[in-house]
């Protein structure tokens, strides 16, 4: 796959959905994708924020290769809850444990997500402390959505920011869908820029900034090592709604909550 940056040496990537590898790729599940997402459940700690979104967690076994997901908490609205705490990496929701809904079973056995859960997996391989440890692998799927030019939907934080946890964290990010959207720009920056806002830097401290666009573009980052975000999205020019919709795979050595 084509790169921009390198993962190991940038501590960022960029990977483009539309080179050969992915190809077959495509008829493994986008459109299950796509269906889920136009599906998502409202976002239920950011009301009129229009962000919508699923998450569950899974455990990677380096030596024998088995992927097995964590089952949530019952829920009787959505079928279960999993849970998310970011400590104080995330300004928001500094100290807060949140429950999203899971993703259904169908979902979790979508063979698309789970080659990209694995072609993440291989692209931080090369770390010490993601071969000898159980690995989490938390799946987010995030739409931001916008009906009307007064609005604007955001991610979460609305700024430059860290995922927090072991230097041994990465995140990445799969383009699903973009329709109709102004904004949606992602950003990386060096570390010591979480929590400030792109514009505010100096040139010096940008690494890089671009767009995804096309299904199955990503980008990914080793945490500790940048800082990154994505703009608000607008409305575009076209009558329909506008939705950008991003898998996230947060990679991190496993270590249970007390």
């Amino acid at each position: 796959m084509s790169e921009s940056g390198d993962l190991r040496t940038d501590g960022f990537a960029r990977y483009r959905g539309a080179d050969p590898e992915w190809a077959s790729a495509r008829e493994l599940g986008l459109k299950q994708l796509t269906e889920a997402f136009a599906n998502l459940p409202h976002d239920p700690y950011a009301p009129g924020a229009g962000r919508f979104r699923r998450y569950s967690h899974a455990v990677y076994l380096p030596w024998t290769g088995e992927l097995s997901w964590i089952p949530g908490r019952p829920d009787p609205e959505h079928g279960s809850l999993t849970e998310y705490f970011q400590d104080d990496y995330n300004p928001e929701y500094p100290q807060t444990l949140r429950y999203f809904p899971a993703l259904p079973a169908d979902l979790r056995g979508n063979a698309l997500l789970n080659r990209m859960i694995r072609f993440d997996l291989e692209r931080v391989g090369w770390l010490e402390e993601l071969r000898r440890t159980p690995v989490c692998c938390g799946v987010h799927l995030v739409k931001l959505s916008v009906r009307d030019h007064r609005q604007a939907a955001v991610s979460s934080p609305n700024c430059l920011h860290q995922d927090g946890g072991s230097p041994a964290a990465f995140t990445f990010a799969h383009l699903i869908g973009c329709d109709n959207v102004l904004g949606g720009e992602n950003v990386i920056a060096s570390p010591d820029s979480a929590g400030r806002q792109p514009d505010d830097l100096p040139s010096t401290a940008v690494l890089a900034r671009f767009t995804l666009t096309e299904p199955l573009d990503a980008y990914a980052v080793h945490d500790h090592r940048v800082s990154h975000y994505v703009s608000p999205v607008r409305l575009g020019e076209k009558p329909s709604a506008g939705e950008r919709c991003v898998i996230l795979i947060g990679i991190a050595p496993f270590v249970p909550r007390p």
